[in-house]
Protein backbone atom coordinates (compact mmCIF):
# COMPACT_ATOMS: atom_id res chain seq x y z
CA UNK A 1 0.00 0.00 0.00
CA UNK A 2 1.30 3.45 -0.96
CA UNK A 3 0.34 6.29 1.38
CA UNK A 4 0.87 9.57 -0.44
CA UNK A 5 1.28 12.36 2.14
CA UNK A 6 2.02 16.09 2.00
CA UNK A 7 3.00 18.49 4.79
CA UNK A 8 1.35 21.88 4.20
CA UNK A 9 3.60 24.49 5.82
CA UNK A 10 4.69 28.03 5.00
CA UNK A 11 8.20 28.46 3.54
CA UNK A 12 9.18 30.64 6.52
CA UNK A 13 9.11 27.46 8.59
CA UNK A 14 11.82 25.99 6.36
CA UNK A 15 13.99 28.97 5.42
CA UNK A 16 15.51 31.83 7.41
CA UNK A 17 15.69 34.48 4.69
CA UNK A 18 12.15 35.14 3.46
CA UNK A 19 12.15 38.87 4.23
CA UNK A 20 11.30 39.69 0.63
CA UNK A 21 7.75 38.32 1.00
CA UNK A 22 4.92 39.43 3.28
CA UNK A 23 2.91 37.02 5.43
CA UNK A 24 0.09 37.28 2.90
CA UNK A 25 2.42 36.45 0.01
CA UNK A 26 3.87 33.45 1.87
CA UNK A 27 0.39 32.17 2.62
CA UNK A 28 -0.67 32.60 -1.00
CA UNK A 29 2.44 30.73 -2.15
CA UNK A 30 1.53 27.82 0.12
CA UNK A 31 -2.04 27.84 -1.20
CA UNK A 32 -0.91 27.87 -4.85
CA UNK A 33 1.63 25.09 -4.24
CA UNK A 34 -1.07 22.95 -2.65
CA UNK A 35 -3.52 23.61 -5.49
CA UNK A 36 -0.84 22.52 -7.93
CA UNK A 37 -0.44 19.26 -5.99
CA UNK A 38 -4.19 18.74 -6.14
CA UNK A 39 -4.13 19.25 -9.91
CA UNK A 40 -1.43 16.59 -10.21
CA UNK A 41 -3.69 14.14 -8.38
CA UNK A 42 -6.81 15.15 -10.27
CA UNK A 43 -8.36 12.54 -12.60
CA UNK A 44 -5.86 9.88 -11.46
CA UNK A 45 -8.13 8.42 -8.75
CA UNK A 46 -5.25 8.77 -6.31
CA UNK A 47 -6.14 9.97 -2.83
CA UNK A 48 -3.66 11.54 -0.43
CA UNK A 49 -3.41 12.81 3.14
CA UNK A 50 -2.57 16.47 3.71
CA UNK A 51 -0.95 17.21 7.07
CA UNK A 52 -1.62 20.92 7.64
CA UNK A 53 0.57 22.81 10.09
CA UNK A 54 -1.68 23.70 13.03
CA UNK A 55 -1.04 27.46 13.08
CA UNK A 56 -2.00 27.68 9.38
CA UNK A 57 -5.32 25.86 9.52
CA UNK A 58 -7.62 28.78 10.33
CA UNK A 59 -6.21 30.73 7.35
CA UNK A 60 -6.92 27.96 4.85
CA UNK A 61 -10.69 27.53 5.06
CA UNK A 62 -11.33 27.48 1.29
CA UNK A 63 -8.32 25.25 0.59
CA UNK A 64 -9.36 22.76 3.28
CA UNK A 65 -12.85 22.55 1.79
CA UNK A 66 -11.35 21.90 -1.65
CA UNK A 67 -9.04 19.17 -0.33
CA UNK A 68 -12.02 17.40 1.26
CA UNK A 69 -14.23 17.95 -1.81
CA UNK A 70 -11.54 16.29 -3.95
CA UNK A 71 -11.71 13.18 -1.75
CA UNK A 72 -8.49 13.63 0.21
CA UNK A 73 -7.86 13.52 3.96
CA UNK A 74 -7.04 16.42 6.27
CA UNK A 75 -4.75 15.75 9.23
CA UNK A 76 -2.59 18.03 11.36
CA UNK A 77 1.15 18.69 11.41
CA UNK A 78 2.62 19.97 14.67
CA UNK A 79 5.70 22.16 14.85
CA UNK A 80 5.36 24.16 18.06
CA UNK A 81 1.67 24.36 19.01
CA UNK A 82 0.32 23.74 22.50
CA UNK A 83 -2.19 21.08 23.43
CA UNK A 84 -4.90 23.70 23.96
CA UNK A 85 -4.22 25.16 20.50
CA UNK A 86 -4.45 21.68 18.99
CA UNK A 87 -7.74 21.03 20.76
CA UNK A 88 -9.20 24.35 19.62
CA UNK A 89 -8.16 23.98 15.97
CA UNK A 90 -9.37 20.36 15.84
CA UNK A 91 -12.86 21.40 16.92
CA UNK A 92 -12.84 24.35 14.47
CA UNK A 93 -11.81 22.14 11.55
CA UNK A 94 -14.28 19.38 12.34
CA UNK A 95 -17.09 21.95 12.50
CA UNK A 96 -15.91 23.33 9.13
CA UNK A 97 -15.80 20.05 7.22
CA UNK A 98 -18.32 17.98 9.16
CA UNK A 99 -15.82 15.14 9.57
CA UNK A 100 -13.60 13.85 12.36
CA UNK A 101 -9.89 14.64 12.10
CA UNK A 102 -8.25 11.31 12.81
CA UNK A 103 -4.52 11.92 12.46
CA UNK A 104 -1.59 14.08 13.51
CA UNK A 105 2.04 14.10 12.39
CA UNK A 106 4.43 15.10 15.17
CA UNK A 107 7.74 14.35 16.83
CA UNK A 108 7.64 11.47 19.28
CA UNK A 109 7.49 13.51 22.49
CA UNK A 110 5.50 16.56 21.35
CA UNK A 111 2.40 15.39 23.25
CA UNK A 112 1.61 12.43 25.46
CA UNK A 113 -0.15 9.70 23.54
CA UNK A 114 -2.86 9.66 26.19
CA UNK A 115 -3.49 13.36 25.49
CA UNK A 116 -3.78 12.70 21.76
CA UNK A 117 -6.15 9.81 22.37
CA UNK A 118 -8.31 11.97 24.68
CA UNK A 119 -8.71 14.47 21.82
CA UNK A 120 -10.24 11.65 19.73
CA UNK A 121 -7.37 11.17 17.34
CA UNK A 122 -6.95 7.68 15.95
CA UNK A 123 -3.40 7.66 14.60
CA UNK A 124 -0.02 9.38 14.97
CA UNK A 125 2.44 9.69 12.08
CA UNK A 126 5.86 10.16 13.65
CA UNK A 127 8.16 12.86 12.22
CA UNK A 128 11.52 11.29 12.97
CA UNK A 129 14.18 13.73 11.68
CA UNK A 130 15.97 11.16 9.55
CA UNK A 131 19.12 12.83 8.24
CA UNK A 132 19.55 14.00 4.65
CA UNK A 133 23.04 12.48 4.47
CA UNK A 134 21.64 8.97 4.63
CA UNK A 135 24.70 7.03 3.30
CA UNK A 136 26.46 7.70 6.58
CA UNK A 137 23.66 6.36 8.72
CA UNK A 138 21.87 3.04 8.83
CA UNK A 139 18.35 2.84 10.16
CA UNK A 140 16.71 -0.18 11.69
CA UNK A 141 13.22 -0.54 13.08
CA UNK A 142 11.49 -3.61 14.44
CA UNK A 143 8.03 -2.51 13.32
CA UNK A 144 6.79 0.16 10.95
CA UNK A 145 3.30 0.10 12.48
CA UNK A 146 2.35 -0.39 16.13
CA UNK A 147 -0.58 0.15 18.51
CA UNK A 148 -0.13 2.20 21.69
CA UNK A 149 -2.56 3.88 24.07
CA UNK A 150 -5.45 3.14 21.72
CA UNK A 151 -3.65 4.83 18.80
CA UNK A 152 -2.10 3.51 15.61
CA UNK A 153 1.54 4.66 15.51
CA UNK A 154 3.06 4.89 12.04
CA UNK A 155 6.79 5.39 11.58
CA UNK A 156 8.44 6.92 8.54
CA UNK A 157 9.17 4.26 5.97
CA UNK A 158 12.69 2.95 5.39
CA UNK A 159 13.97 1.20 2.29
CA UNK A 160 14.80 -2.31 3.45
CA UNK A 161 17.71 -2.99 1.11
CA UNK A 162 19.44 0.39 1.30
CA UNK A 163 18.22 1.71 4.69
CA UNK A 164 17.36 4.99 2.98
CA UNK A 165 14.59 6.77 4.92
CA UNK A 166 11.67 8.16 2.95
CA UNK A 167 12.07 11.65 4.37
CA UNK A 168 10.95 14.83 2.63
CA UNK A 169 14.04 15.21 0.39
CA UNK A 170 14.35 11.63 -0.82
CA UNK A 171 11.63 11.90 -3.46
CA UNK A 172 13.11 15.21 -4.62
CA UNK A 173 16.75 14.17 -5.00
CA UNK A 174 16.57 10.45 -5.87
CA UNK A 175 16.27 9.32 -9.54
CA UNK A 176 12.68 8.24 -10.05
CA UNK A 177 13.53 4.74 -11.31
CA UNK A 178 15.59 4.08 -8.18
CA UNK A 179 12.86 5.52 -5.96
CA UNK A 180 10.28 3.27 -7.60
CA UNK A 181 12.50 0.25 -6.94
CA UNK A 182 12.75 1.33 -3.29
CA UNK A 183 8.95 1.51 -3.09
CA UNK A 184 8.49 -2.00 -4.50
CA UNK A 185 11.05 -3.50 -2.13
CA UNK A 186 9.57 -1.73 0.89
CA UNK A 187 6.02 -2.83 0.09
CA UNK A 188 7.22 -6.43 -0.17
CA UNK A 189 8.61 -6.22 3.37
CA UNK A 190 6.19 -3.86 5.11
CA UNK A 191 2.47 -3.33 4.84
CA UNK A 192 2.86 0.20 3.51
CA UNK A 193 5.25 2.90 2.36
CA UNK A 194 4.92 6.59 3.13
CA UNK A 195 5.60 8.96 0.24
CA UNK A 196 6.50 12.13 2.05
CA UNK A 197 6.64 15.66 0.59
CA UNK A 198 6.35 19.28 1.74
CA UNK A 199 4.31 21.96 -0.02
CA UNK A 200 7.26 24.38 -0.14
CA UNK A 201 9.27 21.91 -2.25
CA UNK A 202 6.99 22.79 -5.18
CA UNK A 203 8.15 26.44 -5.08
CA UNK A 204 10.02 27.94 -8.05
CA UNK A 205 12.98 29.20 -6.05
CA UNK A 206 14.49 31.01 -9.01
CA UNK A 207 11.59 33.48 -8.87
CA UNK A 208 11.37 33.84 -5.08
CA UNK A 209 13.71 35.67 -2.70
CA UNK A 210 14.67 32.77 -0.47
CA UNK A 211 18.13 31.97 0.81
CA UNK A 212 17.99 28.31 -0.19
CA UNK A 213 20.75 25.69 -0.12
CA UNK A 214 21.59 24.19 -3.51
CA UNK A 215 20.31 20.74 -2.52
CA UNK A 216 16.91 22.20 -1.57
CA UNK A 217 16.63 23.89 -4.96
CA UNK A 218 17.61 20.74 -6.85
CA UNK A 219 14.63 19.24 -8.71
CA UNK A 220 12.19 21.56 -6.93
CA UNK A 221 9.34 23.59 -8.45
CA UNK A 222 8.08 22.44 -11.85
CA UNK A 223 10.58 19.58 -11.99
CA UNK A 224 9.04 18.18 -8.83
CA UNK A 225 5.52 18.62 -10.22
CA UNK A 226 6.53 16.64 -13.30
CA UNK A 227 8.16 13.98 -11.16
CA UNK A 228 5.03 13.62 -9.04
CA UNK A 229 2.94 13.25 -12.21
CA UNK A 230 5.29 10.55 -13.50
CA UNK A 231 5.20 8.73 -10.15
CA UNK A 232 1.39 8.79 -10.05
CA UNK A 233 1.24 7.42 -13.60
CA UNK A 234 3.69 4.66 -12.61
CA UNK A 235 1.45 3.72 -9.66
CA UNK A 236 -1.55 3.46 -11.99
CA UNK A 237 0.29 1.53 -14.72
CA UNK A 238 1.57 -0.99 -12.17
CA UNK A 239 -1.81 -1.23 -10.40
CA UNK A 240 -0.29 -0.38 -7.03
CA UNK A 241 -2.85 0.18 -4.30
CA UNK A 242 -2.91 3.52 -2.58
CA UNK A 243 -4.95 4.96 0.27
CA UNK A 244 -5.42 7.86 2.61
CA UNK A 245 -3.73 7.18 5.95
CA UNK A 246 -7.03 6.94 7.85
CA UNK A 247 -8.25 4.25 5.44
CA UNK A 248 -5.10 2.19 5.93
CA UNK A 249 -4.80 2.59 9.70
CA UNK A 250 -8.23 1.09 10.46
Amino acid sequence: MILLTFNIINPDRAFKNVAGLSDEELLELTIQNTKAILRSLDNKEIRATFFIEISLVSNLEKLIKKIIADGHEISFYNIDSTLSQLEEIKKWTEDLIGKQIRGIRMKENDFLLSEIHNLRFSYVSLDEDTALIFPFKRFERKASFTEQNGLSILHESISRYSQIPYNDFIFQITPLSFYESMVIETIKKDEFVFVYLNSWQFTDFEKKSFDVSFYKKYNSGKKLHDKLDDFCNWMIENELANARVKDFAF
